[in-house]
């Protein structure tokens, strides 16, 4: 095994690369795997910044030998984030290095009683406070809800390193490159997307907070717990995560439909077909075909949404009610939504499309389209005036 990059002096990255897990917390598919990030700052005071996946103990732990110096143990393990998949190996690690002290705040410790019982040595930090590691000082900044309520950031002063925790990450491995400087850029810059999205977006407003925080913070590399350690340009993720948690949004628009026989298709592609005349190059996808993750990173960065759904046993069809379901959990706002709704017999999709978009508080475009049976050349040209209308308002 290589030895474990330095990503700052006396810093190494000791996380490990899962290309087995087909879905990340048993719901977002894994298409390019995904990444435990682990560091180790090596001083007077030896520290490990998060843990792994506990059944990837062994890499873990080979990573860390190959690093700590002879003689030396570990004497921190600091735990920015309590999630089972930077914790998981805690137990082992702690019969590795039987006097580890486990650093986290209050929140953090009582979920570790909750999760694996008492593990005593512990060290309670508050925001602010500062662990002396000899030359390395690391400060430590609570920053709640960013996913979950103890998530905390530990920022070493002396090296500029910011070791974020969940926030700031994404999917995909870092083993074809670590650095930002390293990797397929517009992949990572997806699979980030595609992360916050699924995991992080309901929590918005706490990660502006924790923005916030960091306005004062000279950190020069950003290293999270899952995806790329920035070094390059390391205030992107952080930007990105700012304009993802503010919903703000570009000019482009999704189409979103299921189709049991092709009738709603035919109805999207009329929309979908409308708006790129009008220069508009549409994210279309099939709700039945495309996973929800997918379809929701592009929502969450266009400002104009069309849902063409056909009435399922008076309801939606189901694979849209899931979606809509997530995005009404994920707390989406601002955008401009247009309605295409289809039904053989008995209607239900508009009144629960119109009901959604009160809920969420999203403005509807008119025309709404409501079509029985196949639908007609008049209802094509309805979908196209929709989609022309939708244009207009981007446009504006």
């Amino acid at each position: 095994m290589a030895a474990p990059p330095s990503i700052a002096p006396e810093t190494y990255w000791v996380g490990v690369n899962d290309h087995e897990t087909d879905l990340f917390e048993a719901l977002w598919p894994l298409p390019y795997g995904v990444s435990y990030n682990a560091y180790l700052v090596v001083d007077h005071k030896v520290a490990l910044i998060d843990a792994v996946k506990g059944h990837f103990l062994a890499e873990h732990l080979h990573r860390i030998r190959q690093v700590l110096p002879l003689g030396k143990s570990v004497d921190y393990l600091i735990i920015n984030h309590m999630e089972p998949d930077h914790t998981g190996a805690i137990q082992i690690l702690r019969s590795v290095f039987p006097d580890m002290t486990l650093v986290g705040n209050k929140k953090t410790l009582e979920m570790l009683e909750a999760f694996y019982g008492a593990c005593p040595p512990c060290r309670q930090v508050g925001d602010g406070d500062v662990l002396d590691l000899g030359a390395h000082k690391l400060r430590f900044s609570l920053t709640p809800m960013v996913h979950w309520p103890e998530t905390m950031m530990t920022f070493d002063a002396t090296t500029g390193v910011l070791f974020s925790g969940d926030a700031f990450g994404g999917f995909g491995t870092v083993d074809q490159g670590l650095f930002d400087d390293e990797i397929d850029r517009e992949l990572m810059h997806g699979e980030m997307l595609r992360y916050f999205t699924n995991i992080v977006a309901r929590y918005g407003k706490m990660v502006l907070k924790a923005v916030d925080k960091l306005r004062d913070v000279p950190f020069q590399v950003v290293a999270p717990t899952h995806g790329a350690v920035w070094r390059k340009d390391a205030s992107l993720p952080v930007r990105l995560y700012e304009r993802w948690s503010a919903q703000e949004t570009d000019p482009t628009v999704v189409v979103a439909y299921g189709s049991m026989y092709g009738n709603t298709y035919r109805l999207a592609e009329a929309a979908a077909r409308a708006l790129t005349e009008r220069g508009f190059t549409p994210f279309v996808h099939d709700v039945a075909r495309t996973h929800a993750s997918f379809v929701i990173a592009d929502i969450w960065t266009s400002k104009g949404l069309i849902l063409a759904c056909p009435t399922y046993n008076t309801g939606l069809f189901p694979p849209m009610e899931t979606l809509l379901a997530f995005l009404e959990n994920k707390l989406l706002q601002h955008r401009l939504l247009g309605l295409i709704t289809s039904c053989a017999w008995a209607g239900g999709a508009r009144k629960a499309l119109e009901s959604f978009a009160e809920r969420m508080s999203l403005e509807v475009v008119e025309p709404i389209v409501d079509v029985k049976g196949a639908g007609t050349a008049d209802d094509l040209e309805r979908c196209a005036l929709l989609a022309a209308n939708l244009a207009q308002r981007l446009s504006a």
